[in-house]
């Protein structure tokens, strides 16, 4: 019998949650039956989907129960077994974040190989997200060699891998937006974007212009809003919208208002998409062979935001959620922080 802690939502936030509206509770887990595993997991990931399911009804996915844990990825250590398939501590990546331990059936874990790739790279760029990136850019959007790309949140998870799968993909000008000086220098120091608008600085077209003088052929929207209005506006005929989300309107109360601007679409013949990862899970193998390549060549750059604690994680996912991250933020429990500091300490 195992005693742990799990984070709950016990109301279901209006506007931008709060922390009455989480619970983190103490449960007991129950014997393992044939066929589980018990998982202590190590990193959680918190990513801006969530935000959906905690409202009734409103997110493409199923909602949080009230008073249950909350779900998400999360790479973990199995400390007990009863499958002959997942053997004590083999390292797997589940859906039973959020918690310190969960019991899973076995079809519910999926190993990973951490000697070639570090585990938080399963929730960030060899996971879901660099599959959304990849998915907007290859399947959606469709780059070719001599567009000019435009991507929104481009210090963000899926922004930052987004924008250098387009430079993979022949991109001759690649734009991101980011807010504040340091995250925009981020965007072409780091990652490699051609230029870097300051959304926070306003004019978003003005700069969006300035940054793209003969015009945008693609936009990655993770941002919607006035993101979304400046790229209608500059985009040139036959333009391509891949609508992978639009962070800035998740915490609204009401509605916030769509851009003004959608009859440019018809003029200029746009063609705007959207698009959920999960109807694209046949490209994952795919996107882990390219990308984990591109990572070893170092073609392809990431960066993680690291907060430590079951404790912390509230904290990391309202955080996100405001954009104090850059590249994928994940929550290291205290195991994987002791793994850390010895291998630093015999480093």
């Amino acid at each position: 019998m195992i005693t742990t802690r799990e984070w709950r939502l016990v109301a279901r936030p209006v506007g931008q949650p709060r922390p009455g509206d989480f619970e983190l509770a103490t449960t007991t887990l129950p014997e393992l039956a044939e066929g589980q595993v018990l998982v202590a997991n190590d990193w959680l990931s918190v990513d801006p989907y969530m935000r959906g399911r905690m409202d009734e009804g409103d997110s493409y996915l199923p909602a949080f129960e009230l008073g249950a844990p909350m779900s998400g990825s999360a790479v973990g250590t199995v400390l007990a077994s009863r499958s002959d398939g997942l053997p004590v501590g083999a390292t797997v990546l589940h859906q039973a974040g959020w918690r310190e331990h969960a019991v899973l059936g076995a079809a519910e874990a999926q190993p990973v190989d951490v000697r070639r790739s570090p585990a938080p790279a399963y929730l960030g760029v060899l996971g879901a997200t660099g599959l959304t990136a990849y998915v907007g850019m290859t399947r959606i959007a469709k780059v070719r060699p001599g567009d000019a790309v435009f991507v929104s949140g481009a210090a963000g998870a899926v922004g930052s891998v987004a924008g250098q799968i387009a430079r993979h993909l022949g991109a001759t000008r690649v734009i991101g937006a980011a807010g504040g000086p340091q995250k925009t220098a981020l965007v072409t120091s780091e990652f490699g974007f051609d230029a870097a608008i300051d959304y926070r600085a306003g004019d978003l077209t003005g700069q969006l212009a300035a940054a793209a003088p003969d015009g945008i052929d693609v936009y990655f929207d993770n941002v919607g809003g006035e993101h979304l209005q400046a790229a209608l506006n500059v985009l040139n005929d036959f333009g391509r919208v891949a609508l992978c989300g639009a962070i800035s309107g998740y915490n609204a109360a009401d509605p916030p208002p769509g851009p003004n601007n959608l009859m440019s679409a018809v003029e200029k013949r746009i063609l705007l998409h959207g698009f959920i990862v999960g109807d694209h899970f046949d490209l994952i193998g795919e996107w882990v062979r390219t990308g984990g390549r591109w990572l070893a060549e170092g073609t392809l750059r990431v960066r993680e935001t690291v907060v430590d604690g079951i404790d912390n994680a509230l904290d990391a996912f309202l955080g996100m959620m405001r954009g104090t991250n850059v590249g994928k933020m994940v929550v290291r429990l205290d195991s994987a922080a002791a793994d850390t500091e010895r291998t630093a300490r015999v480093g």
